[in-house]
């Protein structure tokens, strides 16, 4: 295996690690409300988490079906249909987060260093496998993000920190500076 083989599985890898990071964050924001919560909207024009979740899974199973072999926009897709009105309960919106992140995970499992600069097409654009995970990762990162705003307005003082907790930074990077500088991802510790 040459240098560029390497560098290339390092990617794959790192995609893999920060969809994982993100499926989660999703989840222990999904975990810390109720199911009328997951289904609060700030107006009639506004998406609750359950439309956004609704819309992400849409966009997993379209895009990561068939995803080196057929456009990532499927005709069965309705995208519309994902930011109607849904009732569903916290354990179904996790039974389909499910489904879409396994969609997407078989789709990565199964590329190699080979795939990356291979050509798929979203809506007739080509775009490399490179691109086009950067593109859906920064697609989910940001609804995901939508997803813990609305969830921390919601819990208020009650929210558990996905993160660093206010007031902690300094003691969380003397933690980080006194062990030795070593290679590694952010998630590595954190991931499940």
């Amino acid at each position: 295996m040459n240098m560029d083989e390497i560098n290339k599985n390092i990617i794959i890898e790192t995609f893999r690690k920060q969809f994982t990071y993100y499926k989660q964050l999703g989840e222990q924001t999904i975990e810390q409300l109720t199911d009328e919560q997951l289904l609060w909207q700030a107006n009639e024009d506004s998406n609750s988490i359950t439309m956004i979740l609704n819309h992400v899974i849409g966009n997993q199973l379209s895009r990561f079906t068939n995803f080196l072999t057929s456009d990532g926009e499927k005709s069965w897709r309705n995208r519309d249909a994902e930011f109607e009105k849904i009732l569903w309960t916290k354990e179904e919106t996790l039974k389909r987060w499910k489904i879409g992140w396994e969609c997407l995970f078989a789709a990565l499992d199964s590329l190699t260093e080979y795939d990356l600069n291979k050509i798929v097409y979203i809506r007739n654009i080509g775009h490399s496998v490179f691109e086009a995970l950067t593109r859906q990762l920064a697609h989910y990162a940001s609804h995901i993000g939508q997803i813990i705003f609305i969830g921390k307005i919601l819990r208020g003082n009650e929210w558990a920190s996905l993160s660093i907790p206010k007031g902690n930074s300094e003691q969380y990077n003397t933690e980080k500076f006194t062990t030795p500088k070593a290679r590694g991802h952010f998630t590595d510790g954190y991931l499940k």
